[in-house]
């Protein structure tokens, strides 16, 4: 078992937490991305024994990192939301040089792939103009049309889990139950957080092996996309600037220090080199 996942998990998990940061861009920054995909991938085969000592800690760590940590993001991002966010943005900011690298964007990108960069980025930064309100948990009751429409959030929220830069957050948000969800996680209420549980283990099984194809078969085209989908993705980071001088200062300070854990930790990892075999 590698037990170090387990912490990286806490970091995954914990990234779920917030709308804009994505549990596929942690994996980037801890250098697991394409052993997260291949992992992920042969649970639902034959070769489930292999992955099973790679996800199970990880795994482990993901439901730990949300339930122990859940709190403490709630209360960072309603008593200094603006330093928080810089952090996020810092380590979205860091990972984009391991994607140049990864993509082998200087020598193998062509206009082409450049021009979807480009079209992935703006579309997701569009939808931090035209993204809905949150739904009320309040208003919010489990009934069989409600239950359904639950479980299609949580499977397209567990894609956008394994797409670096399109937060699982923001598409509960788009289906208008992410307060609905985070709700549920806080009181825990069990047949809320099964409905999405099981869309977001179906979702897995089918995005997995897609992103593995296309991974395999389209490679630049695919950093291409991951590469805007990062960029895109700070739009719905980024807090804009407190007029407050202290608060400018820590976020000065958050910004550079989740860009240096970012850049350090993508930069540094051996597993990073590991490709979906």
């Amino acid at each position: 078992m590698n037990w170090q996942n387990i912490y990286r998990g806490a970091l995954m998990g914990v990234s779920n937490i917030i709308p804009g940061v994505s549990a596929g861009t942690i994996a980037l920054v801890l250098g697991i991305y394409d052993r997260l995909i291949s992992s992920i991938s042969d649970f639902f085969s034959k070769r489930y024994k292999e992955a099973l000592p790679f996800l199970l800690p990880l795994g482990i760590g993901v439901v730990g990192g949300i339930l122990i940590f859940g709190r403490l993001i709630g209360w960072l991002l309603a008593e200094h939301a603006v330093p928080t966010q810089f952090f996020f943005l810092g380590l979205i900011i860091g990972v984009i040089p391991l994607i140049f690298k990864e993509g082998e964007m200087r020598t193998a990108f062509r206009p082409a792939h450049f021009l979807l960069t480009v079209t992935v980025a703006v579309m997701l930064a569009l939808l931090a103009v035209f993204l809905p309100e949150e739904g009320a948990r309040s208003t919010f009751i489990l009934t069989a049309a409600s239950g359904v429409w639950l479980f299609v959030a949580g499977a397209a929220a567990s894609v956008s889990l394994l797409l670096p830069g399109i937060s699982g957050a923001i598409v509960l948000i788009l289906f208008g139950v992410y307060e609905p969800a985070i709700h549920a996680l806080n009181t825990l209420n069990l047949p809320v957080i099964f409905i999405l549980v099981f869309g977001i283990a179906l979702g897995f099984i089918l995005s997995s092996k897609l992103i593995r194809y296309v991974l395999h078969t389209y490679p630049y085209a695919t950093y291409a996309v991951i590469l805007g989908l990062l960029a895109g993705s700070l739009f719905h980071v980024y807090p804009g600037i407190d007029a407050e001088r202290s608060t400018l200062i820590l976020s000065a300070f958050t910004l550079a220090g989740g860009f240096f854990l970012a850049f350090k930790t993508g930069g540094g990892s051996a597993d990073k080199k590991e490709r979906v075999s």
